[in-house]
């Protein structure tokens, strides 16, 4: 017999606060749940659970809950089993609402009361947090942990909400960088070993855990290299939340705790890097400036050129092309205590980016040719580790996106030729990428079917490779050939550009 949302025999939920309204009932789960009991449908979320390899511990109340709206987003942990259960479903067409909604800053602001001392301080460009100083910001893990923990958003909802951290905390305290390549989907397999110890309150991390947040920035960057961002994102999101957390519970020694904010902070731009690879520019400028409060905290040249880099490319792509400008600034004078000529290169290039998009061409042209001397000097012992893209392609790659946003497009076509011949292989994305830029060159400059063919390429290689950012890309492509759709090619091309 069919039984109410909740069968819960505790505490019902909380009223709303004056002024707010309460949750919104999940209509589409319940109907789900059918004519089984809270009770059992828990059962049958559990058994799925268990057909996958997940642990849940659902129960009648946690149902009640979900039907309720109260929990309006579930942990990655139900995520899986959800979709598991309901194949071609999305967690919208659950009743759930979408996790950057729930988590984000707007979620957090309508959460909680307003009062003098919560009000939000004024938004500002990226760069602008150079000015602040170390000890006008909160701690970055605490800042982080309260930004974007993977929790349901019910206050009182901790009885699930911490499954994915006790296995990130797990991972970090006893596997190691094997244990956070498994986490990562990367390793042979999760090991009962890493995985089955519980978190010990009284632990600190040391060499292990360091040596886990690098490899697994690593591990997130060949992955990127291969497949781009958009099916990497949510789940280094949550390593990256184990870091913090790991910084949060203290540090053994001294470099050690060096080392693990180096790590953390390379690991928030990663992630950094995978948001603004998959569209998702609120959330890449938040993790841009995480990462730059922790270059500021412990006086990391390296990672605040990094961070600046990074804030520079987003900046540009967002269409704010004066901030692009001063982040690559900033980001040389942090990069002219490093002195690695190939990192002060990739910066003059994301200010020649900037300078272009102001339609500033002397100024544009005079930072390429900085760029260029740079990078003549050649690959030194100072070069940072992420750098290990940074070759003649992608010189030749961000210099045809230049003279693109100038409106040379025949240049600029002749450029991106350049940097899709001189890609290394392994460099999937990259080659996607500028396969793309180069059909997108040769459709403004009235190149047609040359156009197509190099589109049609670029779809071939987007089988691999999940970037919201290429595919953008290839749909401007699409528009600007679609007066020539008579032609054969093209024709070719728009069909199947538009599956």
């Amino acid at each position: 017999m069919a039984s109410s949302p909740s069968t819960s025999s505790g505490p019902g939920p909380l009223p709303p606060p004056a002024g707010r309204a309460g949750p919104r009932p999940n209509t589409a789960f319940r109907k789900l749940r059918g004519h089984r009991s809270a009770g059992e449908f828990a059962a049958a979320i559990r058994r799925a659970a268990r057909e996958i390899g997940e642990h849940v511990s659902c129960d009648a109340r946690y149902v009640g809950r979900v039907e309720a709206g109260e929990i309006r987003c579930p942990n990655y942990a139900y995520e899986r089993v959800f979709l598991h259960m309901f194949p071609g479903c999305t967690l919208a067409d659950l009743g759930f609402a979408p996790r950057e909604v729930v988590r984000g800053r707007a979620a957090r602001r309508e959460a909680r009361p307003t009062g003098p001392q919560d009000r939000p301080a004024a938004a500002g460009p990226a760069w602008a947090d150079a000015t602040e100083t170390p000890a006008s910001r909160p701690h970055p893990a605490r800042a982080h942990l309260t930004e974007t923990h993977p929790t349901e958003t019910h206050p009182t909802d901790t009885h699930d909400s911490d499954e994915e951290s006790d296995v990130l905390r797990r991972a970090f305290m006893t596997g190691g960088p094997t244990a956070m390549a498994a986490f990562l989907g990367l390793g042979p397999g999760r090991t009962e070993e890493a995985w089955a110890a519980p978190p010990s309150a009284s632990a600190r991390a040391g060499e292990s855990e360091a040596g886990a947040v690098e490899e697994a920035v690593r591990q997130i960057r060949v992955l990127d290299d291969q497949h781009g961002a958009d099916a990497l994102y949510q789940r280094a999101g949550a390593v990256l939340r184990g870091a913090y957390r790991m910084l949060d519970m203290g540090v053994r020694r001294r470099s050690v705790a060096d080392r693990m904010h180096a790590g953390a902070g390379e690991l928030a731009i990663s992630v950094g890097w995978l948001a603004h690879d998959s569209g998702r520019f609120a959330e890449a400028h938040s993790h841009y400036a995480e990462a730059l409060a922790t270059s500021r905290l412990s006086d990391d040249a390296a990672l605040e050129a990094h961070a600046f880099c990074n804030t520079a490319f987003l900046a540009r792509d967002a269409g704010r092309p004066r901030e692009a400008v001063r982040a690559a600034q900033a980001g040389q004078s942090a990069a002219a205590r490093v002195g690695s000529a190939r990192l002060s290169a990739l910066l003059a290039l994301r200010e020649a980016g900037g300078r272009s998009g102001l339609g500033d061409r002397a100024g544009c042209q005079e930072a390429l040719g900085r760029a260029q001397t740079l990078f003549a000097r050649g690959p030194s012992d100072a070069d940072p580790e992420w750098m290990s893209f940074f070759g003649e392609a992608e010189l030749a790659g961000l210099e045809a996106q230049c003279w693109a946003a100038l409106g040379e497009f025949g240049r600029a076509a002749a450029c991106a030729r350049r940097a899709v011949a001189l890609q290394r292989p392994h460099f999937v994305r990259n080659t996607a990428l500028f396969t793309a830029e180069l059909a997108g060159d040769l459709a403004a400059d009235g190149a047609v079917e040359e156009a197509a063919a190099q589109g049609a390429r670029a779809l071939d290689l987007m089988a691999t490779v999940h970037s919201s950012r290429i595919h953008a890309m290839l749909r401007r492509t699409a528009r600007r050939l679609l007066p020539f759709r008579r032609e054969p090619r093209v024709a070719a091309f728009l069909a199947r550009a538009a599956r």
